[in-house]
């Protein structure tokens, strides 16, 4: 994220930070803005929805901390965490308190970023018929993206007890300036939230046109990319995995994969260079812009990492002795460091095409279906890209445990336990500690959130 952008924040999830300026050539940050007041034109629009983008590739959102937090938190000692940082440490142990910054801080950057979608929506007026699809269709999709990450952190899964009564977090989906009581919200429902993520991603998936580069990306203002039909497609299909709604994610992976806009990378290092053909969705870092807290955590410092993240023995021989991916890592004295996230300004992955093949695999074979190609073939495809021995059959298990080698380190893993009733070592998926808690500075400013289960 900029740096005099971050600087303008103000604390609190319903804080406005909008972009404007007299003169419009001149785009300055300006604290607590009315939004009624803010937004004059297209181009205020525009700018505000260039603010979301920076925001959800913060590195306390998409920039890094959601993906480390699902695999920190899903982890039976695959890994090591070898770091400094307790807030980290707590992830990986399960041992999380209510005081915890690096959740306080996906809590707050995912709101402010919700906050800024928002205000572009209340403000589609401003835009012309002609342009306002493609706009609307990215801030919906900027809005759906981060409740979807917002319900799996801090609500139980969807399938442990009943959705329609257990808590995610407070949907609001219209701008918020200075805040008062009034703005003060009670949680909604798991089922209330996923039912707005549907939404949203069905809307952008409609109003979203797809992009030659078929990237989602987040830049400087001036240089922003936008939201693409296959990144809504995307990730319609992770939230319908999430759910078992296995018709629903076969049909959604399948969009992705027919219409033809993505490949599979030719080998699997190319997969994490910035010019892959096959990353749908992710966030773009340069040496100007952006973070890539993948590379901080993960990356060994021979490649401007802290390595405090180390892969263990008993994960790596999972692979294959043909499997190249079990052996993109980098070794550093006796310690493992995974390759993918080398570059300290590598693009950030959220979603890739090999997930889709997964994701389209998964369901087919629950559904005992082919749409697309058969689970065999979907998988094997992947394999094959790895150069790992071909499967003459498939099961499920061989498939899960296919998405646990090909999208390692990627944000994965604890959604993947939850939603098949999986165990973290001998803790049970539905366990009070693999939810995140309400980040205690909410629960004290205000009282009508309930705090999770298990925390105090």
């Amino acid at each position: 994220m900029n740096t005099h952008i971050k600087n303008s924040l103000l604390i609190g999830v319903g804080v406005l930070c909008l972009t404007a300026c007299a003169d419009r050539l001149n785009v300055q940050p300006t604290q607590d803005i009315d939004a009624t007041q803010a937004l004059a034109s297209e181009q205020d629009v525009q700018i505000t929805l260039t603010g979301a983008y920076d925001g959800i590739g913060d590195g306390n959102v998409y920039g890094g901390a959601i993906q480390y937090t699902g695999d920190l938190l899903g982890d039976n000692r695959d890994v090591v965490f070898g770091g400094t940082f307790t807030t980290l440490d707590e992830l990986w142990r399960k041992t999380i308190t209510t005081t915890n910054v690096d959740v306080r801080d996906l809590w707050l950057d995912s709101y402010r970023a919700i906050n800024r979608a928002n205000t572009v929506l209340a403000n589609l007026d401003k835009v012309s018929e002609t342009n306002r699809p493609s706009i609307e269709g990215q801030a919906r999709f900027i809005r759906g993206v981060l409740y979807f990450e917002l319900v799996k952190s801090f609500g139980k899964s969807f399938n442990d007890g009943t959705p329609a009564q257990n808590l995610a977090v407070p949907l609001v989906l219209t701008p918020t300036g200075s805040v008062t009581e009034a703005d003060n919200r009670t949680r909604n429902s798991v089922a209330e939230v996923y039912a707005q993520v549907l939404d949203d991603l069905t809307k952008a998936e409609q109003l979203l046109a797809k992009n030659p580069t078929g990237v989602f990306k987040t830049a400087l203002i001036g240089n922003a990319g936008a939201a693409t039909k296959g990144a809504a497609q995307a990730m319609l299909a992770r939230v319908y995995l999430q759910q078992q709604n296995f018709a629903g994610a076969r049909d959604a992976a399948n969009r992705v994969i027919m219409d033809g806009t993505f490949s599979l990378a030719p080998t699997f290092a190319d997969v994490f260079n910035d010019t892959s053909p096959e990353q749908i969705f992710k966030i773009v870092v340069t040496d100007q812009d952006g973070v890539n807290n993948l590379n901080t955590f993960y990356a060994s410092n021979r490649n401007s990492g802290r390595g405090d993240i180390r892969i263990q023995t008993k994960f790596l021989d999972l692979y294959g002795t043909t499997d190249v991916r079990g052996s993109f890592i980098t070794r550093v004295n006796n310690n493992v460091f995974t390759s993918k996230f080398n570059d300290l300004y590598g693009d950030v992955p959220v979603v890739r095409l090999a997930e889709m093949y997964l994701a389209r695999a998964e369901a087919n074979l629950r559904l005992s279906t082919s749409v697309g190609a058969t689970p065999l073939a979907d998988v094997n495809r992947i394999r094959a890209r790895s150069r790992a021995t071909q499967l003459t059959a498939v099961t499920l298990a061989a498939i899960l445990l296919e998405r646990r080698l090909e999208l390692a380190f990627e944000g994965q893993q604890v959604a993947d336990i939850k939603r098949t009733a999986g165990t973290v070592g001998s803790t049970a998926f539905n366990a009070n500690n693999l939810v995140l808690p309400v980040p205690q500075r909410e629960i004290d400013t205000n009282k009508s959130l309930v705090q999770n289960p298990g925390y105090n």
